[in-house]
């Protein structure tokens, strides 16, 4: 067992001796001390583990000794360390918590380091334990907080130290601002509550959104690979899919003739400047080139490379998807209870912003029927190939399109149709995550579940090509 005194050091030769000898002679190790005698000439904190008996007994012997007082031995020490701007006044707000809270800090060391933050150490000695984890949840709203030492045995707080140690280590994994790292445990709470409601475990939260963090983060780099594959889908038209690692595919369409170029859907924001890398390196003059953009649907993990182009197609269901986001009202993920908590860290994890209405270019020229799984809603061409456009009812989410070529027999399936047989190792990994945080993908299963069927009557072994939201391409004569 440990405990947390702190003793009241006499100023004179051999005092700490005599606390050292009281405690070894009942059996106690001293596993940490502190002691600044520029800062507080009598305080010295020490922690000691030893059996319950044996602690009663260094207790006692310690307060007749005069180093504890009756007050003193019941109380608690917590070290902690706050990182705060080099600027005037920061510091303020943080001694305001404390002051409100009537605790006394019996440490504090700090010293600027040129970096622009100072990281100031702090020892807070707490008489009432309870008040604890309510002053370090205030001050971790106004800066990054690690604790650095405490006692242990109060399991308030030990909950306390483990959701800070967690926003810590999202904070410095996804370069977090203060304000955002704010807002991750907001939206991690409500996961945690959608969760506790299907009686799954707290800390499987926590561990499924370090996953998708931590996936996210490590495949980004020299770590972001795509699987690549390119071929020849009509006679004017070359195509490439490149699929990323998590995020939806990245299909380029490229006019032989004219060298323009359409790219359909993109990934994750986080990757633009790996997947452009990508690009450029498959097309050197990619960034010369005529191009324009299609969006499938609404969902940031489609979105990445949105700021590229000053162009980009998308369903008018969609376009007000993305003007909501842009004035701050709610998109339809975030309409629903059950999605809200998982894209709102989406998109903060992915560090998405929606397109500019300025960029959007309406598909629809006819008004879309949801008493049908699929309506009609226009008609796109590039190149020689004529693709009527198909809005769904909102299973996947709403504004969800699908473009079909008979002619040629190509169809852009977006989200509608995966190709989960063709995904490749990180895929299949990343793609157990999203489902178990936001309870499924889609808008409405149902209504998913019957576009889908819709497609597999329309298009499996009719001779198309068909390209994905995610995974790789099925090929005339393949299954879907």
């Amino acid at each position: 067992m440990k405990k947390s005194y702190m003793t009241l050091m006499p100023d004179k030769s051999g005092a700490m001796l005599s606390a050292a000898q009281i405690i070894h002679r009942h059996g106690g190790n001293i596993i940490r001390g502190s002691y600044n005698k520029a800062v507080d000439v009598h305080a010295m904190f020490v922690d000691v583990e030893a059996s319950p008996e044996a602690l009663e007994k260094i207790e006692a012997d310690l307060t007749r000794a005069g180093f504890l007082s009756e007050t003193a031995s019941h109380a608690k020490v917590v070290l902690m360390e706050c990182e705060l701007m080099d600027r005037p006044g920061t510091l303020i707000p943080i001694l305001e918590v404390l002051s409100r809270h009537r605790i006394s800090i019996s440490y504090m060391s700090t010293q600027q380091n040129g970096t622009g933050r100072q990281y100031f150490k702090m020892g807070l000695y707490i008489e009432v334990p309870g008040v604890v984890d309510t002053i370090l949840k205030e001050i971790s709203v106004l800066c990054p907080v690690r604790i650095l030492q405490y006692d242990a045995g109060e399991k308030t707080l030990d909950n306390t130290v483990f959701y800070l140690t967690f926003a810590g280590e999202m904070r410095r994994l996804l370069r977090l601002t203060q304000e955002q790292t704010n807002q991750f445990l907001y939206y991690t709470n409500l996961v945690m509550q959608r969760l506790d409601e299907r009686n799954e475990l707290p800390s499987r939260t926590f561990e499924y959104i370090s996953r998708f963090a931590h996936f996210v983060a490590e495949h980004g780099g020299m770590a972001y690979e795509c699987r690549t594959t390119r071929f020849q889908l009509s006679p004017l038209v070359y195509c490439t899919v490149l699929e990323p690692p998590c995020g939806s595919n990245i299909t380029l369409l490229e006019d032989l003739a004219s060298g323009r170029m359409l790219v359909v859907d993109s990934g994750f924001p986080c990757y633009q400047r790996y997947t452009m890398r990508r690009l450029r390196e498959l097309y050197p003059d990619f960034d010369e080139r005529e191009k324009e953009m299609l969006l499938t649907h609404s969902d940031n993990d489609h979105s990445g490379l949105a700021s590229q182009f000053g162009v980009i197609h998308v369903s008018r269901r969609t376009a007000r998807c993305f003007l909501d986001e842009s004035e701050g009202r709610p998109c339809a993920r975030e309409k629903n209870r059950d999605t809200l908590p998982y894209y709102r860290l989406s998109k903060i994890i992915c560090e998405y912003t929606p397109p500019m209405q300025s960029q959007l270019r309406i598909l629809d020229t006819q008004p879309c029927d949801d008493s049908k799984p699929y309506s009609r809603i226009g008609e796109f061409r590039f190149a020689d190939l004529c693709f009527q456009v198909y809005q769904g009812y909102g299973g996947h989410t709403p504004g969800e399109t699908v473009l079909i070529d008979e002619m040629h027999k190509v169809a852009i399936t977006g989200d509608d149709y995966i190709n989960i047989h063709g995904y490749t190792a990180p895929q299949k990994s990343f793609n157990r995550i999203a489902p178990y945080l936001m309870n499924s993908v889609n808008e409405d299963s149902r209504k998913a579940h019957v576009l889908l069927d819709e497609l597999k009557k329309l298009l499996d072994g009719k001779g198309y090509t068909i390209l994905p939201g995610h995974g790789l391409p099925v090929m005339p004569g393949q299954k879907m």
